[in-house]
């Protein structure tokens, strides 16, 4: 799969503080990758470079194969960028709005008014078209700005914090938008947050971040397997098993280490492939089991385990 984004090494720097330092990963096409960090941990700036908004103070990046240094304006014409203001024009109407922007896009005119209604309707706008904006909830304004991103279809689209400051029934409308966009015309996606159940819910990999640098980067189940290469499973017994069962247990190969008494059981093992060994063996041995349950880590899970490193 060809690679949209590519950066290595990439710096930045702003008198003493470095903003981004040394940042190397790849985003692929029709990918929804994921900048996670604090506030001040570089994903704005990162943003900012890769669209060609800001020159880099070391390192090289790549986007659609285009140097942003050079060609920022050609880049620029095939992204899109949704920041944590809407950074819409109040006193004009959507229509208006989308029409100004689509313009400066480059749209035909004979395209335009189409191309605004449509969108507009994707995005649940299409009973406010002609009300002007300063009228507008803040979810409404974000699902606007979030249409204005697309309204030239770019193929691929930045979003910096794009739920910040919504209450959360907007900022699932938002999220649920922008998971659509992924699924059904396969945009691909750069997504700069610190929300973690956002970013989990939506991206196929991230990169965690910390004062400018990546601290991890990797898909979910990447993650974990990095951070806790052996697996936990809780077992849950109807009765409690005979002694020698949880003996027998210890023996068994794959399995690492038994803790637990009476209907409980906690055991750690190498890997999930294990997991059916052991229920096997129990059974086999007559205990009576009433739940298996791996343990699951979040990417909550992951990101403090990682930050709590940095500290």
């Amino acid at each position: 799969m060809e690679n949209i984004v590519e950066v290595n090494g990439l710096e930045r720097i702003f008198g003493q503080n470095r903003a981004v330092d040394g940042m190397t990963f790849h985003v692929k096409q029709g990918e929804v990758f994921g900048l996670l960090g604090p506030n001040g941990a570089g994903k704005t700036t990162t943003v900012r470079l890769l669209n060609g908004i800001l020159p880099p103070s070391g390192g090289t990046a790549r986007v659609f194969g285009l140097d942003p240094l050079m060609d920022g304006q050609r880049i620029r014409e095939q992204t899109g960028v949704l920041t944590e203001s809407p950074s819409l024009y109040e006193r004009l109407s959507a229509r208006e709005n989308l029409e100004f922007f689509g313009t400066l896009a480059g749209i035909p005119a004979e395209k335009l008014s189409q191309r605004v209604l449509d969108i507009l309707e994707f995005f649940g706008l299409q009973d406010r078209v002609n009300d002007k904006v300063e009228t507008y909830s803040k979810g409404m304004k974000q699902r606007l700005a979030l249409a204005r991103a697309l309204i030239h279809e770019p193929p691929l689209l930045f979003l910096d914090e794009p739920t910040s400051g919504l209450d959360p029934e907007a900022a699932q409308q938002v999220n649920e938008l922008i998971a659509s966009l992924s699924q059904r015309s396969g945009q691909t996606i750069l997504l700069a947050t610190h929300n973690l159940l956002e970013a989990q819910r939506l991206c196929d990999r991230v990169a965690v971040m910390n004062k400018g640098r990546i601290l991890a980067m990797g898909s979910l189940k990447e993650l974990t397997r990095k951070l806790w290469p052996v697996t936990w499973v809780d077992i849950t017994f109807w009765e409690t098993p005979a002694e020698t069962v949880t003996e027998t247990l210890k023996t068994l190969r794959g399995v690492i280490q038994i803790t637990g008494q009476g209907k409980t059981m906690q055991a750690q093992v190498e890997n999930e492939e294990v997991i059916p060994q052991v229920v096997q063996h129990l059974t086999g041995q007559g205990a009576s089991i009433l739940r298996v349950n791996p343990r699951d880590y979040t990417l909550e899970d992951i990101y403090f385990s990682l930050q709590a490193g940095e500290k």
